[in-house]
């Protein structure tokens, strides 16, 4: 309602009202009006408000969904680069070893001085592979510090656990159909359909002419007279030439683009599980290649190639050889366990898995 307070005629000029000049006499309003909205508009904006904030729910899921990927692909760069550190410092405690053993062979007079400086050298670059590896694994720490919303970057910051390893037991379909059940995107698309029919409706309300009903008090008090009296108004728009037609249009096709989103949208979560179900299956292949027999093969060779040079049987190029073919070995194992670990992740977050858990915990 509307409430009008008003002072009237007021004999701020001197005119001096009186009953022979027939001014005033001074007036005091009170008025109240109130709107009746036809076609439920009041019920309809507070259904499209409800609407809204359902909307609103799964867009912070959707946004939630997207940094808990980043986060698991940033805590995969970690455990990875932690794997490859690994692999750097065992390398440099090889060589340290090993020109300790030559060193005592060129007093010996059993080995050339050359090839003591051409260990060092290689000792040397291991080294480099140390320094770098820590850089890495630092700059990937910063990068999880960050996601998980430290406020200050800390350089002893530290995590535990291994790369997933883990088989996956659901199907393609499997993990197609529950993404279309739950993420949170998909989800929606569904709901701004719900929500552009509520806008419909209320669209529809708003085209419909409101009444506006009033009742007013008047209070006459001076010389020209006395008097109380009352008024009633009753007031509509003429719709002539606004009908509301055109947010009755917008909103039609509104639900018209809703629907072609939901489509194509549906066409990509399904592009998505194919992707990342390839990505999985051919880590799931790699790592079983790499584990079931050129990992050992690599690693068997190389500690052969060491122990036969240390018996002063194999050069230092066969030794480095050995050594960088083992390095690769293991170094493109690391990556397809944090490229298997990424795409079990991926899936589950196309299904909107980890969202999932949360919101029902």
């Amino acid at each position: 309602p509307i409430l009008t307070l008003s002072y009237q005629y007021i004999d701020m000029l001197g005119t001096r009202f009186s009953q022979s000049n027939t001014a005033g006499p001074a007036e005091y309003d009170i008025r109240t009006d109130f709107i009746l909205e036809r076609g439920q508009k009041r019920a309809n904006r507070i259904a499209l408000a409800g609407e809204d904030l359902r909307l609103a729910e799964l867009s912070f899921r959707e946004s939630l969904r997207g940094l808990l990927i980043d986060v698991q692909n940033s805590w995969v760069d970690v455990l990875y680069r932690q794997e490859n550190l690994k692999l750097a410092e065992e390398n440099r405690r090889n060589f340290q070893s090993l020109i300790g053993i030559n060193e005592t062979r060129v007093k010996a007079g059993d080995l050339a001085q050359v090839e003591l400086e051409r260990s060092r050298i290689a000792a040397l670059q291991f080294d480099n592979a140390v320094v770098q590896a820590q850089n890495e694994i630092l700059q990937a720490k910063y990068r999880l510090q960050q996601l998980i919303g430290r406020a200050e970057l800390s350089d002893a910051f530290e995590i535990t656990g291994d790369l997933r390893r883990d088989p996956l037991v659901d199907t393609r379909d499997q993990i197609y159909e529950r993404a279309i059940k739950q993420r949170p995107d998909y989800l929606a698309t569904q709901q701004l359909a719900i929500r552009n029919q509520a806008d419909l409706r209320l669209q529809l309300a708003n085209g419909k002419v409101d009444y506006t009903v009033g009742v007013e008090l008047r209070r006459q008090d001076g010389a020209a007279g006395r008097g109380n009296s009352t008024a009633l108004f009753f007031q509509a728009p003429l719709p002539v030439f606004n009908k509301n037609q055109g947010e009755i249009a917008r909103a039609t096709r509104e639900a018209d683009q809703v629907r072609f989103r939901t489509d194509a949208l549906s066409r990509r979560i399904q592009a998505e599980v194919r992707a990342a179900w390839q990505q999985y299956d051919s880590a799931r292949n790699l790592l079983a290649r790499i584990e079931g027999d050129m990992l050992k093969r690599a690693e068997d060779v190389r500690n052969t190639t060491d122990y036969s040079y240390r018996r002063g049987e194999a050069s230092l190029v066969e030794l480095l050889d050995a050594q960088r073919a083992f390095n690769d070995t293991r170094q493109s194992y690391n990556e397809v366990r944090g490229t298997y670990a990424r795409a079990l992740y991926l899936l589950e977050s196309i299904e909107a898995k980890s969202v999932l858990e949360g919101a029902t915990k």
